[in-house]
């Protein structure tokens, strides 16, 4: 047996198995997107809702007070904010860095299973043209083993195995619709939300280090 005839006892098989896999990859897509709205939804507005406060006890100098507000708010940006102000003693360079290693975190925390939603409503067409292309191939070898010629009833047959093949090419564009619309909805939030986050990070930074440097003057004061 040829390689050809291989590939043909494959193809065989039909494009079923292509339609089951579909399904399962659109349930966990609706998973992800599920997920992900749910991560999401009260992340929105706050770090807008604790800036006034925040900012405000870090130019009173109260870094007490403006810890606790970092560390009750669920913005992402007030975390940062936390982050910096238990590295606080350390120095600027140390909160600086800091900020750093946590914006990498955090984008890589909302950007979580957002590139298996960009693959699928990538590749999901190409998978369904698959099985249209198994079913086609099927629909012919059927044709062939009837040993009827081309029109009359033969081509209703190759009609309707054709017809059932074309499901599998409209499922894929079924499940990758879907999951392209929530990748660039979940791409475009991902983006406000960091930009937010950082806009709040980088005033709260400019005040913590004011404030570590002042402490670092009147220190170096006394010792004169």
């Amino acid at each position: 047996m040829n390689l050809t005839q291989k590939f043909l006892q494959f193809a065989l098989l039909g494009a079923e198995w292509v339609l089951w896999l579909l399904i399962a990859l659109s349930v966990i897509s609706v998973y992800v997107m599920v997920e992900r709205f749910l991560f999401f939804r009260p992340l929105v507005g706050g770090d807008a809702a604790a800036r006034r406060g925040l900012l405000g006890a870090l130019g009173d100098g109260d870094l007490a007070r403006a810890r606790k507000l970092a560390g009750t708010s669920v913005g992402v940006g007030t975390k940062f904010v936390a982050e910096m102000l238990d590295n606080r003693d350390r120095g600027v360079a140390a909160v600086e860095a800091t900020l750093n290693a946590i914006r990498s975190e955090e984008k890589l925390r909302l950007e979580r299973n957002l590139s298996f939603l960009g693959t699928l409503g990538a590749n999901a067409p190409f998978i369904g043209l698959f099985g249209t292309v198994l079913g086609i191939i099927h629909a012919f070898k059927d044709l062939a083993d009837s040993g009827l010629k081309p029109g009359g009833d033969s081509s209703a047959v190759v009609m309707a195995g054709i017809s059932e093949a074309l499901v599998a090419t409209a499922v894929g564009l079924l499940v990758a619709i879907p999951a392209v619309v929530a990748y660039n909805v979940f791409q475009r939030r991902v983006k406000r939300t960091m930009g937010e986050a950082e806009a709040l990070a980088q005033s709260a930074l400019g005040l913590i280090v004011a404030h570590i440097q002042d402490s670092d003057d009147r220190s170096a004061a006394k010792e004169d």
